[in-house]
């Protein structure tokens, strides 16, 4: 599975889902313009097994409430999304159907229907 995580085809998908809505925030853009680049710097690092996290961002939001935020570096959701583009499928066939959090279809509005 390893070998599937940094496969290039795998990190681009893990890049196209992290920039969803994110293409004009500065992060992204600037992976973007030298997105080749750092998609085999990233490639070649998880193979080389040098990968390193960066530091997380921290900042607060106030909707509906006042709670802090920790934002992963632009290039750790692409590994974020690659790894979980990967494990996704595994987990998701051992879930019991009533499972709703963090998952596709699913959701806090589909629980509440469903426990009414």
């Amino acid at each position: 599975m390893y070998s599937q995580l940094c496969s290039g085809d795998n990190l681009l998908l893990g890049y196209r889902k992290a920039a969803k809505g994110k293409r004009g925030h500065p992060s992204a853009a600037a992976f973007e313009y030298r997105l080749e680049y750092n998609l085999l710097a990233l490639q070649r690092e998880l193979l080389e097994r040098r990968y390193t996290p960066g530091e997380y961002h921290s900042f607060y939001i106030h909707d509906p409430k006042k709670r802090i935020i920790s934002a992963a570096p632009f290039r750790d959701r692409v590994v974020h999304h690659a790894l979980c583009s990967l494990i996704e499928p595994v987990f998701e066939r051992s879930f019991i159907f009533d499972s709703y959090a963090n998952r596709a279809g699913k959701g806090t509005h589909r629980a509440i229907d469903r426990a009414q």
